[in-house]
This record gives structure tokens, C-alpha cells and sequence, in this order.
């Protein structure tokens, strides 16, 4: 653990979070819980989703990991043969929230939801360690030192993108994370990068797209005389702010507001929104399949 962070694994129940995904068919329910009685697991909480337009169900199931006498290793056997019946599609995970998650941030220049990630993991509120904040600018490599965390700086000046990206890479991927969040970081990941942070890398931006694109967009939605401000926090893809949808919330504004108050605003519901979206990630609450998300929460 990095010092300036509280490991927020130790104030919580010790649990296993099984998420599952598959064709859905008569009896899935039924095989899940009988497993889980006959291995003496207390489910503490199950959510369930079948998706008619799909076909598909989902479920995610957290069980007191105390009530079960074997390994996290040894459930994740047992449960590849039960549910080896389900078909080939079947896509499923168990976590032991007792195996610590790691983050890395990726910032350019502005500063709100860097500081509002790094306080939420220093008041132990995130499920997951800050490994490193990497930045294309060198500017708030004092906030994150500040909080005991390792800055790196990659700069993207010049024709030096593909390097750049490539270096990025290697930094991130020392790391080893299970989320890499785009902290207004203001670069476009590569398509080899998206593909090889899938499901992992985290997007946050305006919900002004695409109407106002570009530089400005609150002075674009200010002239326009916009009534709803918001952010969508999303899986980044090589579809430029089209992945899988995570979170979104709106504040309402009003002629009063001045292009200042929208920004503070924009800014108050992005920490939010991006706060909620990785806490969800990291908590195994989002299931994706195609360009949709299941979120139980």
C-alpha cells in the first residue's frame, strides 16, 4: 500500500463476488443456489437481470467468504465445473475482496477529479489502492506527491505521439491495474490501447457530446441557453466517446447561471459521476456485453 492511503479492504465483511453473464434458460438461479448451499456460502447479496431484447442473464452474488471452508482458488475449480453446463458463452469472474485492486490515474491539467479521487482513497472510500497519476503535463505531479503517490511524467509535445503512447504504456502496465482512469486526461488512446485496457480503462466527460464538440462547450451550451448540465462516465473504446455507458447524472441550471457557475457545476457532477462509475468497476458491479452495461448497485 502507498503511505498517505487507508486500505479500504480493512473496514469492510471479507466477501466473494461472483458475476456471471450467459444465454439465459430455465434452472440458472436454481443451479447457482443450490451450489452455493451445498458449499455452506451465506449469500449477503444477489442481484438478478434477464434481458429479453438479448436473451442473456446476469447475475452478481457477493457470499460471506468466512461461511465457506476452502479457497478463493479452489471455489473459482469448483464453480468452472458447475457452471461448465451453461454453454460456452458463459462468461463469469469470482473476486475475493480481500485481494487489494489497484488504480492508475491519467491527468492532463485540470485538477478536480484527481483531487477528488486521491481524497477519496486517502479517507480509505475507494475499494482499491492509487498505484501512480500519470501526466502528459508535469503540472500536478506536487498534488499527487502531496499525497504520497508516484507521478509520472510522459509528455505529447511534438511528433512524438506514437512514443508518448508507447512509454505511457509501459508505465501503466508496471502497474498492473484493475482500472485505468482517464482523469480528464485530454489524449486519445490508440486503438491497441483500448484493446488492451478493455473493461479496464474509464472515461469521464461532459454530456454536452456531440451537440457542443470541441474546445469551450460550457460557453457553447451558455449561448445556446441550455437547461441541464451533466457527465457520463463510460469504458473507453476506439469509438471516441461511445463506450459501454457506466454512470450519468444532470444538475439543472437556469438563466441566472454565468458560463463561471456552469463550469463549477460541470465540474461538481464529473468528480461525482467518475467517483460512482469506478466505485462500481471496482466493486464488480458492472457487467458489460456488447456496447451495454448491467450495473448492480
Amino acid at each position: 500500500m502507498t503511505s498517505g492511503q487507508t486500505t479500504p479492504t480493512d473496514q469492510t465483511e471479507h466477501r466473494y463476488v461472483l458475476t456471471l453473464g450467459c444465454p439465459d434458460r430455465t434452472g440458472i438461479v436454481a443451479r447457482i443456489s443450490t451450489f452455493l448451499t451445498e458449499i455452506g456460502g451465506w449469500i449477503t447479496e444477489a442481484g438478478y437481470h434477464s434481458d429479453p431484447d438479448t436473451g442473456w442473464f446476469f447475475t452478481r452474488q457477493a457470499i460471506r467468504a468466512d461461511t465457506v471452508s476452502f479457497s478463493a482458488e479452489e471455489l473459482r475449480a469448483r464453480f468452472a465445473a458447475e457452471v461448465a453446463e451453461l454453454g460456452p458463452e458463459t462468461e463469469w469472474r469470482l473476486t475475493d475482496t480481500r485481494e487489494a485492486k489497484s488504480v492508475v490515474l491519467l491527468v492532463s491539467k485540470e485538477t478536480h477529479c484527481l483531487i477528488d479521487l486521491l481524497g477519496r482513497a486517502h479517507r480509505g472510500e475507494l475499494p482499491a489502492t492509487i498505484r501512480a497519476v500519470v501526466g502528459n503535463h508535469p503540472q500536478l505531479e506536487e498534488l499527487a506527491t502531496r499525497f504520497g503517490i508516484p507521478f509520472h511524467h510522459v509528455p505529447f509535445g511534438g511528433e512524438r505521439k506514437a512514443e508518448a503512447f508507447a512509454e505511457l504504456a509501459r508505465v501503466v502496465d508496471g502497474y498492473q491495474p484493475d482500472a485505468v482512469v482517464l482523469a480528464r486526461f485530454m489524449q486519445i488512446l490508440p486503438p491497441q490501447l483500448c484493446d488492451a485496457w478493455a473493461g479496464r480503462a474509464i472515461n469521464i466527460h461532459h454530456s454536452f457530446l456531440p451537440s457542443f464538440i470541441g474546445a469551450r462547450p460550457y460557453h457553447q451550451a451558455f449561448a445556446r441557453g441550455v437547461k441541464l448540465i451533466g457527465a457520463t462516465c463510460h469504458y473507453v473504446t476506439a469509438d471516441l466517446d461511445a463506450g459501454p455507458i457506466i454512470e450519468q447524472d444532470v444538475i439543472r441550471v437556469d438563466h441566472s447561471d454565468s458560463v463561471t457557475d456552469m463550469v463549477r457545476q460541470g465540474r461538481d457532477i464529473e468528480t461525482l459521476v467518475l467517483s460512482r462509475g469506478l466505485r462500481w468497476h471496482l466493486e464488480d458491479r458492472v457487467l458489460v456485453h456488447g456496447r451495454k452495461t448491467v450495473i448492480f448497485n
